[in-house]
C-alpha cells in the first residue's frame, strides 16, 4: 500500500526535523505506541498496540532512521510482528520552509500480512491515514 501526503508544522525546518527524530516525541505521538527504547545509533525497539475493525493486538518491532540530510529529509523504516500479523513500512520525510513554518511531506510503502491483512485494503488504508493524521496532530501540539 502506498502512502503519501503532507502536513504543516508551525516550526522552522530545523526544529521540525529535530522534533521528528526525538524518541520521546515519537513515542508520545505514535498512536498505540507503548514504548520506544534506543538499541543503537538511530535504531529503536518499539512496542505498540493496534486495533483495526474487530482485530486488536500487540506488536513488537523496530524503528530505524536512515539517509539523514538535516534539516531537509530523512528516511524512516518501521517493522513489527504480533499475533494478528505483521507490518513493515518505509517512508521518506521531506522538510520544506513554508509560511513561517515547515511543510513536511511524506511518501512511502506499507505492507501488512497475516490476519490483519484479511480485513480489507480499504479499511487498512483508512486506518493508516487516520494514524498518520493523529501522529502529526500530536507533533504539532
Amino acid at each position: 500500500m502506498k502512502i503519501e501526503g503532507s502536513y504543516f508544522l508551525a516550526l522552522p525546518p530545523e526544529q521540525a526535523y529535530q522534533k521528528l527524530q526525538d524518541p520521546e516525541v515519537l513515542a508520545a505521538a505514535m498512536p498505540g505506541c507503548e514504548s520506544l527504547e534506543k538499541i543503537g545509533d538511530n535504531e529503536y525497539r518499539m512496542k505498540m498496540k493496534m486495533a483495526l475493525a474487530s482485530l486488536s493486538g500487540a506488536f513488537d518491532g523496530k524503528v530505524r532512521i536512515t539517509e539523514q540530510s538535516p534539516p531537509n529529509s530523512f528516511k524512516l523504516a518501521v517493522e513489527g510482528t504480533g499475533k494478528i500479523g505483521f507490518m513493515k513500512g518505509e517512508g521518506n520525510l521531506k522538510f520544506t520552509p513554508k509560511d513561517q513554518g515547515t511543510d513536511v511531506s511524506y511518501t512511502g510503502d506499507v505492507q501488512v500480512g497475516g490476519t490483519i491483512a484479511a480485513v480489507g485494503q480499504r479499511l487498512i488504508d483508512g486506518t493508516a491515514k487516520m494514524m498518520i493524521k493523529r501522529f502529526f496532530d500530536k507533533i504539532a501540539a
